[in-house]
Parts: structure tokens; C-alpha cells; sequence
């Protein structure tokens, strides 16, 4: 999530939504994102909107579960106002931020609010995001009481010196640890990974892949460091205490990432994502990449509903404001138009093993996909059945696949 929200249209303090948003319903599932924006300590290459106190201008850490409630409960108002069908959530996801900084008995009290309002459908996919130092055993059974069927541990690396870089706090040797009182829970268990930390040796990234392999997960998510505007890493590199990412480590570390990973039984099935069967991909994550309708609760979170896209106030103390006035926290939202809908979904559709159905170019866009054969950069045998679908040359060079596919 970015720092600073988009510029659209004004939001109604009702928050409700056009009647077109009902329109093909029926074929969406729907999600709902509780971001939950406290951490204890924050880390150094972090851009997301969250905040370390335990009292954020009066707004309380504490009050936060209370807080979402109340926003499920606008979206259940708005939702059913909207003339959508009753649609149980097929996935929940609790980010962050780290969401195990608050105790399990509140996000026990958001995944039940969840399904009171909504309904949760057969066999629905419910993650939390955790960072291996802010939960223990008796936690994460707590929190598989409470309904959550899947945990992804923000592991980073598994090398110290890349850790501080990183300003990641947590022991390395905690990973492990959580990974077994997970599986002991009854849990699925997604580790995150990230690659091209200044001052990352290729041996150091080949351990930390090792490290994670050796747990067994059922999904690893392994993404390059961006340096984002503003924040204390960005700040470090251009003063020169710290020298900048290299790119071309960054290719080295994604081919060796993807070929460990392969060896190990792991299929990609998004650019950054392996996962050790279909049943483990990221459901809710994919929901995101299609286009399906979710609801995101909580500062600054972002919401999707039938081509009608919204983002809350980014600060804790409006978002409660808002909420206990009983008005929507929305800060801004926009209508997609049919070309807008387009372009997002090559976008996204390209970074998805399954891929891009090329009828959604236009003529110029079809006309590159020649190129991109001859290039090397997307397989044969699904071009020839009508799909873009990315080689290893391809997801290294992905931006600039997209670039050609939508010509200016």
C-alpha cells in the first residue's frame, strides 16, 4: 500500500454504492481484508501505513477490534443496500502491519464478526499475517479455534546481517519454531522471503532459501526489495550509508529462487508466488489479480466491489473518527471504466501462470505477442492456444512484457 492514497472522486459519507455494482455478482466471490496498521518496531524499507505506538492521538491499539466491527458492519449495510446477493466470504485475510500484535481474542472477535455479517463459505480460506516474534503456541492454536485455516511468517531471510539491514527483529531461529507450533495447530504455514537486500551475497540469499525449504512450507512468496520514496532505507542509500540495489543480483536471486524452489516440488503460479500444490496457492491474493470483490477493512485499506474501487483515511484517529460517527471511513473512490478494467487485467493476468487471454489485446497488442515469441519471453505452446503465458526470461523482464502488450 502506498503512502500517499490516489486523487478521485469524493466518497459518500453514507459509503453506499451505484446499483451496477450488483451486475454479474452472482460469478464473484467476495473477500474481506481486516488490516490491522500496529507494529512493534518499523522496519527501515517498510512504505506501509502503519504505526508503532500503543496511542496514536488518543486512538488506543486496543479499540481497534471494535473499531473493524463497526466497519463490517457499514459493509454489511451498504452491501445488502446495493441489491447484492447474499455471498458468504470465501476468503479472510488479517495484514498488516502485523495483526498477532493484538491479542488472538480480538482477532477471534473480527473473523467472528466476519461470519455473523457475512457467513464464511465451505472450506474458506481465513490468513493472518505474523511475524515469528509476536506470536507463540498457544496463539496460534487460539487463533485456529477462532477459524483461521492458513499463517504466512514475514521470515525475510534467514542471515542476521541481512535482518539488520533489513531492521527485521526477529531471531531467525523463531522461524522454525513457529513453523512447527503452526503445523501442530492444524495450520497451513506461507513463509515470505526477500531478495536483494543491499549487502546480500548470493550465498546468503541461496541459505535463506535453504532455511525455508527446510520447513516445509506449503507456499513461499519471495519478493525483490523495492526501495520506496521516503522511507529510512531510501534515506540510508542516498546519503550512502548503504549502497543501492543492484538489479542484475535481483535477476540472479529470482532464477535462483525459482529453480530451488522447482527442484523442491514448488510450481509458480504468480510471479512472486510458489506454491507446493493448487490447493495452496494464496485464494484470497488471487481474488485480487481476477478482479473478484473484496472488502477492506481498517486505515488506508482499499476495497473492490463491482468495478467500484475506494480507499480509507489513512490515520488511525480519522478512521476511528469516522467509524464511531457511524459515516464511512472512505477517503476517495472511482468508478472503472471498460478500458481502465482492461488494462488492469493485462496487468495482472499476465503475472498469472494461467495467463492472459490475448483476445484482450487490441490489434497492436495481439501484433506484439510475435515479438515476445521471438524474444523468448512468453511459452510457445500457449500462444499457440491463444494465451500469454510468461517464460522464466519473461517474469524476469515482466513490466516490459506489459509494456509491449499495451502499446501507448
Amino acid at each position: 500500500m502506498p503512502s500517499a492514497l490516489p486523487i478521485a472522486d469524493p466518497a459518500p459519507e453514507d459509503g453506499m454504492l451505484p446499483p451496477t455494482v450488483a451486475e454479474g455478482a452472482e460469478q464473484r466471490d467476495l473477500g474481506v481484508y481486516l488490516h490491522v496498521p500496529y507494529c512493534r518496531v518499523r522496519c527501515g524499507y517498510c512504505d506501509f501505513n502503519t504505526y508503532t505506538a500503543d496511542e496514536v492521538r488518543g486512538v488506543k491499539r486496543s479499540d481497534f477490534a471494535d473499531q473493524a466491527i463497526a466497519e463490517l458492519d457499514l459493509a454489511a449495510r451498504v452491501l445488502d443496500a446495493a441489491g447484492l446477493p447474499p455471498r458468504p466470504a470465501s476468503t479472510v485475510f488479517l495484514g498488516g502491519g502485523t495483526p498477532t500484535i493484538l491479542p488472538p481474542a480480538d482477532l477471534a472477535r473480527m473473523i467472528g464478526a466476519v461470519r455473523d455479517r457475512f457467513g464464511l463459505a465451505p472450506g474458506a480460506e481465513v490468513t493472518t499475517e505474523s511475524n515469528p516474534d509476536s506470536i507463540d503456541a498457544a496463539g496460534l492454536a487460539a487463533l485456529a479455534e477462532a477459524g483461521v485455516t492458513r499463517v504466512s511468517f514475514g521470515m525475510q531471510s534467514a542471515v542476521p546481517h541481512v535482518l539488520r539491514t533489513l531492521e527485521r527483529t526477529h531471531d531467525p531461529e523463531n522461524v522454525a519454531r513457529r513453523v512447527a507450533e503452526a503445523r501442530a495447530a492444524g495450520l497451513a504455514v506461507s513463509l515470505d522471503l526477500i531478495y536483494g537486500t543491499p549487502g546480500e551475497s548470493p550465498a546468503d540469499w541461496e541459505a535463506s532459501l535453504a532455511a525455508a525449504l527446510a520447513e516445509r512450507p506449503d507456499h513461499v512468496s519471495a519478493y525483490a526489495l523495492i526501495v520506496e520514496e521516503g522511507t529510512k532505507l531510501a534515506r540510508q542509500i542516498a546519503r550512502g550509508e548503504v549502497a543501492p540495489v543492484d538489479d542484475d543480483l535481483h535477476a540472479a536471486a529470482y532464477e535462483a529462487a525459482d529453480a530451488r524452489l522447482t527442484a523442491a516440488g514448488y510450481h509458480w503460479y504468480e510471479v512472486s508466488n510458489w506454491a507446493a500444490s493448487p490447493e495452496q496457492r494464496s485464494r484470497h491474493n488471487r481474488a485480487y489479480w481476477t478482479g473478484q470483490d473484496w472488502w477492506g477493512v481498517g486505515p488506508g485499506a482499499h476495497s473492490h466491489v463491482g468495478g467500484v474501487r475506494w480507499w480509507n483515511v489513512k490515520h488511525p484517529h480519522a478512521y476511528a473518527q469516522r467509524v464511531g460517527a457511524g459515516v464511512s471511513p472512505a477517503a476517495g473512490r472511482e468508478t472503472l471504466d471498460a478500458e481502465t478494467r482492461r488494462v488492469e487485467r493485462v496487468l495482472l493476468e499476465t503475472r498469472l501462470r494461467e495467463g492472459l487471454d490475448r483476445e484482450l489485446l487490441t490489434p497492436s497488442g495481439r501484433h506484439a505477442v510475435a515479438g515476445l515469441l521471438a524474444d523468448e519471453l512468453i511459452e510457445p505452446a500457449a500462444a499457440f492456444a491463444g494465451r500469454v503465458v510468461l517464460t522464466l526470461r519473461g517474469r524476469l523482464l515482466a513490466d516490459a512484457v506489459v509494456r509491449r502488450l499495451l502499446p501507448d
